[in-house]
């Protein structure tokens, strides 16, 4: 406990190589930590880089009195909750949207007409996107790849393309709805 307490306060002073052994001998740990409560070891592997990049970027200011292990854990069970969270999050959208998108060919002449309207409202939405919103919704949507393989291939961040698809669904959500108040 007062090693740890010694070390939070040579990472304060900026000790770079203290921060690298606290790095190395708590990565794993948290690594394997993290991976169980999200369940993916490289919504993990972010979890644990963000977590030693804020202590890093805020050093000076760090306020750990008791241990420091315990202040890691806790740090890294906040962030991966949040991560779980936002997923829970973004998957009701997806849910909604696709509930929306849906074509019913069974349809009666009527909701297949009101099909063709919320088709082209869609469209039209998509069109508006940013470009790479639109190229990872499709991606995701249309071709069926997961979040972690979609930022494999345009070299992105997982995070970035979950933000992506919340602001992708957000906006089909708002346009669907006002499409709605509309009939």
């Amino acid at each position: 406990m007062l090693n740890e307490l010694s070390e939070v306060i040579r990472i304060k002073e900026g000790d770079i190589k203290t921060f690298e052994n606290v790095f190395k001998r708590f990565y794993s740990p948290l690594l394997y930590y993290s991976a169980g409560i999200t369940g993916r070891h490289d919504i993990a592997e972010e979890i644990i880089q963000d977590v030693f990049y804020v202590i890093w970027r805020d050093r000076e200011s760090l306020q750990i009195f008791k241990s420091l292990k315990s202040f890691l854990y806790t740090c890294v069970k906040n962030k991966s909750l949040q991560y779980c969270e936002h997923k829970k999050v973004v998957n009701t959208h997806e849910e909604y949207v696709a509930s929306n998108i849906r074509i019913d060919s069974e349809a009666p002449p009527d909701e297949g007409i009101e099909a063709r309207e919320m088709e082209r409202v869609i469209m039209k939405t998509i069109e508006k996107m940013p470009e790479r919103r639109v190229k990872i919704f499709k991606m995701h949507r249309f071709e069926e790849k997961k979040y972690s393989e979609i930022a494999e291939i345009l070299s992105l961040s997982v995070k970035t393309v979950e933000a992506e698809m919340t602001k992708a669904l957000k906006s089909l959500r708002k346009e669907i709805e006002l499409h709605k108040s509309l009939l």
